[in-house]
């Protein structure tokens, strides 16, 4: 399976609604976020995000 590639405004505004309508925690909602986006969790979609900002690949 290929890695996605992460999509930062996507992420931040579903972990906002989230935490914010649904109630739930920063933790919980970002790593929802994440989940939408094929990531395991918030620390796979920043770590994957972290080095294809730094390398330019996934």
């Amino acid at each position: 399976m290929a890695t996605p590639v992460p999509d930062i405004d996507a992420f931040e505004e579903r972990a906002a609604i989230l935490q914010y309508e649904a109630g739930m925690s920063r933790k919980q909602a970002e790593d929802q976020a994440a989940q939408v986006q094929g990531f395991r969790d918030a620390t796979h979609y920043r770590q994957v995000l972290a080095d294809y900002l730094l390398t330019g690949r996934l």
